[in-house]
Order: C-alpha cells, then structure tokens, then sequence
C-alpha cells in the first residue's frame, strides 16, 4: 500500500471496528464473525506500530468495548475492567512469555495459571459485606449497564456470599453463559413460536441477560463461572490459583478445570489438548485464558491501554461462520431412506473449509427455518461434522420451507414415509442406490477397511470391477492397477486391507448385508442370540422375535430377507471367503455394574458418536437395543430424536440426556 493511502486506510478501520464493536457489544447482533473482527483489528495494530502518527484517541486500539445501551442505566466500575490480548500460536505464546520474564528482570520462576474461555457476556458483580448489591455488564470497562434484577435470577450467582469474613465492598468478575443444552431448548421453543432463532449460546445468553423482563431472563438457563475479582476491601492474596479457591470457598462458581502450570511448555500443550476436548463440555469456549499466577508479578507486570501485560487469551479457529445455502439435495442411502444435505458456499469452520453439511430430515429442516438461497449458521458439531444451527437472519425474498421430493431422484418411484417415522423412503428394492450404497456401508461402516472408502467403491463401481461383497473379495492388485491413478504399492495395500477386513466380528458382517429393518444394534443383538449364521439361517420368525428389540414386523423382515436364495447365496459365499460368520470371544458379552439394563439411543449425541456411546454401556454389562419397548431401562435423547421419544414417554420409559449418560458412565 502507498505510503499516501495509510491514513485513508486507518480512519476507514477505526470506523469499520467501531460499527461491528457497537454491533456486537451495546446490539448483541455482530454483522461479522469473530475471526474478521481480528483480522480487521490486527491490520490496524500493524499499521498503527508502523506509523505512530496515525494513532488517535478514538482508535479501538486504545480503549476497549463501546458505550452502554440506553435501554438500561449506567453504572461505573469501581476497577475497570480489562481486556486480554489474544495469541493462537506456539510461537506468540513463547514470545509473550519471553516478554514476562525480561520485564520481571529476575530469575524468579514463573508459574501459570490456566482455564477455558468461556464464550459468553462478562459481568462485574458488586458485594457489600457479602450481599449481592448491584450487576452490570462490561460496557466499555469504565462503565456498563446496571441488570441486577437479571443477575439475581441467575440461581448460579450467590445473593449471599458464604463466610463470616466477608469484605467491606468486592467487585466479582465472570462470565454469564448460556448452557448448549439450555440452547437447543431454547432454540426449539423460538421456532415453535415462529420466532427468530438466536445463533449461537454467546448471542443467547447475551440477549438474555439484557431483557427488560426479569421474568424472561428467569426463564433462561444461565449459569456462570467466576474467574477473578476487581476493587477489594480489606482482602488480599499471593495468587491467582489462591484466589480462585477463595472465590470457590466462598460460593462462587469457578471453573473445575482452571489448573496450574510451572512452565510455558506445559501450557502450550494443554492449549493444544483443549482445542480436540471442547467438544466434551456443555458451553462454548474459544480458547483458553492464561494468567500469571503470582499476583505480585502481575503487579509489577501491569498493563498498556487497560489490557494487562500478565496475560493472554491462546484463541482457535472459531467454529460456527456464516455461509450461503445454496442447496438443498439429497441423497438415497442403502436402506432407501433419502437424506436431505446442505450444499454450501465455501467458509472457514475451526480452521476447516466446509461446502457441505449435515441435515437431518425434512422436519428437522423446517423446525430450524432453513431454506434454500439464505444466508445461514454453519457449525462444526463436536469439532468434526459441520451442522447448520439456522438462518442467520431474516429470510430472503422469494425462499421456501423445504419439501421432500414425491418421486426417487435415482429411480423415479414415488416416495412413502412410514407412519411413526421421520424419514422419506424410496420403496424401490431395485433402485441403483442399494447397490452402490450398501457396498459403502461395507467398507467404511460395517468393516472399517482402512484406506478403502467411498470413492474407492466409487471408481470401482464406474469401472464395472465392483457390483457385491463377493467381488470386493476378489480383487487383485492387478486388476487395480489397470484404473487409471492407482500405483503398484497402493493397489496392493488396499488389497492387503480388504484381506485384513476378513477378521471382523460376526456382528459386523450382519450389519454390512444390508437386511432391511438391522442396524448396529439389532445386529449385534442377532449375533449374541444365535452365536452362529448357521443357527440365524434356520431360524423362525417366531425365533428371531425373542431377540432382545425385535417386534414381529421387524422379526418377519428378517425372517424373510434369510428365506431368498439369493441372499442365502450371498452369505454362503461370504463363508466360504473367510468372513466370520460366528460369535467371537470378544464379542460376548461381560459382566459390570449396568448388567441386566437394556438402553435405547436415539438423536445426534455432542460428545459421543452412536457407537462410541454403545461400546461405552456394553463395557459396563447393559445392552443397547434398537426399539423401545417395556423392557427397556432408559431412552437417551440426542438432538433430532425423532418417534422413539413419544414411544418412552407413551410407554413409560425414563428419557435420559447425555448429562445423565456420562453420570451413568461414572
């Protein structure tokens, strides 16, 4: 850039960051995500370093947040609060603490204290001789708007400190949030009402907190985590970790997971751990808070422009963005059901470029407000499956509520959904996708043959090598290295990989045949009944009716699906390959706490996949089923349940959340 243009270019940032500021801190509806808020910030930062002559009073860069709302009075801070400097590498984390050390001009150690940043509204909270007088939000960290009636209802903040010695007068920071259970709930309730849907938990709680209506704030779930204090009378501590106790000991929610740390090296690698482990928590964080933890160093440390010297926020890649939906298309699966996904125009996700996203069913698309041609709320679920939460705003003119198709995009029969289920389905037992997609299922589901995945099928199934199980089995290296891309070594380990898939489980062969009406669960089921295909291959409806989960309908599927030849046929052949085809020492059941107890899965699980929360309860003695019945112990509900909930409640069953998942897990 021209040296002549640095100026235009300065008073052009300063006003950009000051409307999105504005927007997101006094409006609660940011217009832009948090990692173009930064970029724009630090183009400034540099431009400001490089040329001292541009920096003005007004810069964001000088002083933090933006004035209050008029909606609410104000109130001034008896300690301003302060903002933290951001980091999102190694290399700037070493630096800043390289920084620490020469300002302290000693050999002192230096230790650490750590926690997860919460994403949420900070809040300053007033005590006088321990009871809860006054709350205020941030605001511009001189002055924030007084929500104490709101505060007050949030039952996580103490209205009475614990403690005979309390001080005269204590200023208590947090974070007021909004849990991502209370989230969904919440979510589900503003689109019953046609209302429009908040985007993220930090919007949510944000919102909250600001109603003019205690009695709305009430009827949100908030909670907070306290993580340190601003005036104090008559109290004084050594370090940040001490103080963090005092606050705990003194009712105040602080975080379990704050630690401390004795060198930078340790708190670079548990940044990196907590980056994979957010997704095991119920809230939002965005990165991870370190603090000196000597309160005389962060004395002497100080801060430049109210942003404290002795720590820095190690920020990731955020994981929710804004994107265009620009499809809608669908895709027939192996069973026949047709699954609706997102195509989207390319965005950033958590440092990931997503195009495509995860729909769940035509109600579930409705129930959100998606449609076609809008701007929408992309998120990546658990770090790896990017889901869109909802529209991002109003929607664009000429958009509609989504509609499954009435005929098979593949093969043109028209489509039934089943009462009692969520799901279209292609009636079609000859339609392209059974074969195609039941050989995916195979490889990538049902054998997990490493380094064989969809587009290997894919290519295979285009060049006429692949049209059942049987011929998978059959390949040889050179027949592959005919298809144009594939190598010598590669072809003979993809070879080696599919030999390999042979010492699979029984179960998981009866998953990979495609019966109608057997998933995971009921082929495990099947497998631990009758021990043996043999046993399975005589067997009469009436038999497999005593299968733990199977009705007569389902029983009577099965039943039938082993009375075709050619499905006699196939299974025959897959014996005579090598594939298992009865029950292991490893799949037998064992004994634990949780024998007898039969569980149910249903929805999309946040911290678990289905089969990692199935693996989790059978190691503990329970077997999960398939179908809900009176037999069953407990119903676990996931996003997007679907009829299995009615079921429990019409039956009587206990519904279980995956907060009561992990307690039964231990």
């Amino acid at each position: 850039m021209p040296r002549s243009e640095h100026p235009q270019r300065a008073t052009e940032l300063r006003s950009l960051l000051g409307r999105y500021l504005y927007e997101y801190h006094v409006l609660d509806s940011p217009s832009v995500s948090d990692a173009e808020y930064d970029r724009l910030y630090d183009e400034l930062v540099q431009l400001e370093q490089n040329h001292p002559e541009l920096v003005t009073s007004e810069s964001p860069t000088q002083r933090v947040g933006a004035p209050p709302s008029d909606k609410f009075v104000k109130v001034r801070h008896l300690e301003q609060m302060g903002s933290l400097e951001k980091v999102s590498t190694d290399e700037a984390l070493f630096k800043w603490a390289e920084d620490v050390r020469k300002r302290l001009g000693t050999d002192e150690p230096v230790r650490y204290v750590i926690e997860p940043k919460i994403d949420g509204l900070a809040v300053n909270l007033t005590y006088e001789n321990g009871l809860f007088v006054r709350g205020a939000t941030r605001g511009d960290s001189v002055q924030g708007e007084d929500v104490t009636p709101n505060l007050r209802t949030v039952r996580a903040i103490p209205l009475r400190m614990l403690g005979d010695d309390s001080p005269p007068v204590l200023e208590v920071r947090g974070e007021v949030y909004l849990p991502l259970s209370g989230f969904r709930a919440l979510n589900e309730r503003l689109a019953g009402t046609n209302q429009k849907l908040a985007p993220n938990p930090r919007n949510a709680a944000a919102g909250s907190v600001r109603q003019k209506n205690p009695a709305i704030t009430a009827d949100r779930p908030l909670s907070i985590w306290v993580y340190g204090t601003g005036h104090a009378d008559g109290v004084g501590f050594e370090s940040q970790f001490e103080l963090l106790q005092w606050l705990r000991e003194r009712g105040f929610r602080t975080n379990p997971y704050a630690e401390r740390l004795d060198t930078i090296e340790e708190v670079a690698l548990a940044c990196r751990a907590w980056e994979t482990r957010r997704a095991e928590l119920d809230y939002e964080i965005d990165g991870i808070v370190i603090k000196v933890d000597s309160l005389d160093q962060q004395r002497r440390l100080g801060s430049l422009h109210n942003r404290p010297r002795f720590a820095r926020a190690f920020k990731w890649a955020p994981m929710t963005a804004q994107t265009k939906l620009l499809k809608i298309a669908i895709r027939v699966g192996r069973t026949g059901a047709l699954n609706p996904w997102a195509i989207l125009e390319p965005v950033e996700v958590g440092g990931v470029t997503v195009s495509r996203a995860t729909l769940h069913n035509e109600e579930d698309i409705n129930r959100k407000q998606i449609r076609e041609g809008d701007l929408v709320i992309v998120q990546r679920a658990g770090d790896v499956i990017p889901q869109i939460v909802g529209p991002a705003g109003r929607h664009l003119r000429g958009t509609k509520p989504f509609r499954m198709p009435e005929r098979c995009p593949l093969c043109g029969v028209e489509v039934v959904k089943p009462e009692g289920e969520v799901m279209h389905r292609c009636p079609n037992r000859a339609c392209p996708s059974r074969g195609l997609e039941t050989l995916i299922n195979w490889v990538t589901a049902a054998m997990d043959i490493e380094g064989v995945g969809e587009q290997f099928v894919r290519r295979l199934w285009e060049g006429g090598l692949l049209r059942s199980m049987p011929d998978l089995y059959r390949l040889t290296a050179e027949r592959l290295v005919e298809l144009e891309g594939y190598g010598e070594v590669s072809a003979r380990n993809a070879v080696e990989a599919i030999e390999r898939s042979k010492e699979q489980p029984f179960s998981r062969v009866l998953f990979g045949l495609n019966i109608p009406d057997v998933g995971w669960v009921t082929a495990r089921n099947l497998a631990l009944h009758f021990g043996t295909v043999g046993r399975l291959l005589g067997a009469s409806q009436e038999e497999i009716q005593e299968v733990e989960g199977i009705g007569p309908d389902r029983a009577e599927s099965i039943a039938n699906w082993f009375s075709e030849e050619q499905n006699r046929a196939l299974v025959q052949e897959l014996r005579e390959l090598g594939l298992s085809v009865e029950l292991s020492e490893e799949e037998k059941p064992v004994e634990g706490p949780l024998t007898g107890h039969t569980y149910v899965i249903t929805g999309t699980l946040e911290r678990f996949s289905r089969e990692e929360a199935k693996r989790a309860l059978e190691e503990r003695g329970a077997r999960v089923g398939d179908s809900v019945s009176t037999k069953t112990t407990g119903l676990i509900v996931g996003e997007s349940p679907g009829s299995k909930l009615e079921k429990a409640r019409k039956a009587g069953v206990p519904v279980l959340d995956e907060d009561d998942l992990v307690r039964l897990l231990g």
